[in-house]
């Protein structure tokens, strides 16, 4: 009962990670002062493209299969092969979770520096 709904949590964070467009995401905050906003948005649309390249999903990837290996690991030298299952799936999940936030983190990143590498004031 809870792998599926462990799984089901990681696809879902991960399908809104990829994206970009998470139900947390709020995006760059800019100074609006003298700022053309048509052209900003085109300027946005630019960066986020280019953010694109972040490889969220394969850093989700990695970050479960890390977490997966030392979760059974662990999961074995404290208990049996159930153990060592469970907190392979554990650390799968987390390990996932903490590598798409690691590019996602990235991602913000680069639309951050390429807006002011355009001339925004970026405030968050």
């Amino acid at each position: 009962m809870l792998k599926p709904i462990m799984l089901s949590v990681l696809v879902l964070g991960l399908a809104a990670c990829q994206s970009g467009r998470g139900p947390l995401y709020s995006g760059p905050i800019i100074d609006p002062q003298g700022v053309d906003m048509g052209r900003y948005q085109a300027d946005l649309a630019e960066c986020q493209a280019i953010a694109d390249q972040v490889p969220v999903g394969e850093r989700a990837v990695a970050g479960a299969a890390v977490g997966a290996a030392v979760g059974g690991v662990v999961g074995g030298i404290m208990g049996n092969s159930r153990t060592a299952t469970r907190s392979a799936g554990v650390g799968a999940v987390g390990g996932g979770l903490q590598g798409a936030s690691s590019g996602m983190r990235e991602r913000d990143r680069v639309i951050h520096n390429c807006l002011r590498g355009r001339g925004y004031s970026v405030l968050n």
